[in-house]
C-alpha cells in the first residue's frame, strides 16, 4: 500500500516535485480515456444491435468526457487544451498501448474483451484515486465512477452471452490472447516519477498492487466462464507509458488532429455566411 501524506492542496500549492507527480498522474489518465474514446468511435453504427450502438457510442462520450475533466486540470497547472492534445507530437502522450490498437475489422469480441480488461483496470484505478491527496483527482473520480461501472457492466453482460456460444467463444478467446500483454501496459510506470506519486499519497495504491488485483479479478471472472487467461504474459512492447507507441497511434494521431491543423478548428468559424443584402 502507498504511503500517503498530508493534503497537497491546489494547484498554486504545489511545489517543483509535487507538480511533476501530479502532471504525471493527471496526463495518463486524461491520455488513456482520450485514445480509448477515439478508437470506440470505429464502432458507431457497426455494433451488433441498436442495443449496443447506443452503448458503445455512449461509452465513447463518457471517455472523452472523463479525459476532458483530466485535461482541465492539467491545464490549471499552466497548460492549454492545444498544447495537451492538438499540437503536441505523437510520442509526448502517455497512453497504454492497449487503446490505440485498430480493433479487428468486424470483430465484436475484440472490442468487447479490450473494453473489459480496460474497464476492470479503470475500476481500479479509480479506487486507488478515491482518497488522493490532491483534491482535484478526488473530486473528479467521484465524478466518473459511477459512468464507469456502467461501462464494466456492459463489457460483462457480452462476455457472459459470447461465452454460450461456440463461435463466438473462440472469438473471444483469440482476443484474450491477443490484447492481455497489451492491457498490462496500463500498469507500467512512467518515468521516474512513480516513487513520488506513492510518496505524495496521488494515489494509495502502488502499480504493482493495482496490476494484481487486476490480474486476479480478470482471471478469476473469464476462467470461470471457461476461457484460459495467458497469466505468464509479459507486457507488451512498446508500452505506451514511457512514450513509445506503436505506428497505429502515430496514424490515429494524424486522423484526431487533421481538422484542427488543416481548417482551422482551433477557433469558432462561421458556417454559412451572411446576407449581403
Amino acid at each position: 500500500m502507498a504511503t500517503t501524506e498530508s493534503d497537497l492542496g491546489g494547484p498554486a500549492d504545489l511545489s517543483e516535485d509535487e507538480q511533476r507527480a501530479v502532471e504525471a498522474q493527471l496526463l495518463r489518465l486524461a491520455d488513456d480515456e482520450l485514445v480509448q474514446a477515439e478508437r470506440y468511435t470505429f464502432w458507431q453504427v457497426r455494433a451488433p444491435t441498436l442495443e449496443s450502438d447506443l452503448s458503445i457510442s455512449n461509452n465513447a462520450q463518457d471517455e472523452l468526457g472523463h479525459a476532458r475533466l483530466w485535461y482541465d486540470a492539467v491545464q490549471q497547472l499552466g497548460y492549454s487544451e492545444e498544447s495537451l492534445i492538438y499540437e503536441s507530437d505523437p510520442s509526448d502522450f502517455q497512453h497504454s498501448t492497449l487503446v490505440e490498437l485498430p480493433f479487428a475489422e468486424g470483430d465484436w469480441a475484440d472490442a468487447i474483451v479490450r473494453a473489459y480488461l480496460y474497464d476492470v483496470a479503470e475500476d481500479i484505478r479509480l479506487s486507488a484515486l478515491e482518497d488522493s491527496s490532491y483534491e482535484i483527482i478526488r473530486n473528479r473520480t467521484s465524478r466518473i465512477q459511477g459512468e464507469e461501472g456502467y461501462h464494466l457492466e456492459h463489457a460483462e453482460s457480452w462476455l457472459d452471452r459470447m461465452a454460450l456460444d461456440e463461435e463466438a467463444s473462440e472469438r473471444v478467446q483469440a482476443a484474450i490472447d491477443e490484447l492481455y500483454p497489451y492491457a498490462l501496459t496500463l500498469f507500467e510506470p512512467v518515468g521516474d516519477v512513480e516513487a513520488d506519486i506513492d510518496r505524495l499519497g496521488i494515489r494509495t495504491m502502488t502499480l504493482d498492487e493495482m496490476r494484481t488485483e487486476w490480474e486476479t479479478r480478470v482471471e478469476s471472472f473469464l476462467t470461470e466462464l471457461g476461457f484460459a487467461v495467458p497469466t505468464d504474459a509479459a507486457p507488451a512492447t512498446p508500452a505506451g507509458r514511457d512514450n513509445e507507441h506503436t505506428d497505429h497511434w502515430h496514424d490515429l494521431h494524424e486522423e484526431m488532429t487533421a481538422s484542427y491543423r488543416n481548417l482551422g478548428r482551433d477557433e469558432a468559424t462561421l458556417i454559412m455566411a451572411a446576407d449581403d443584402e
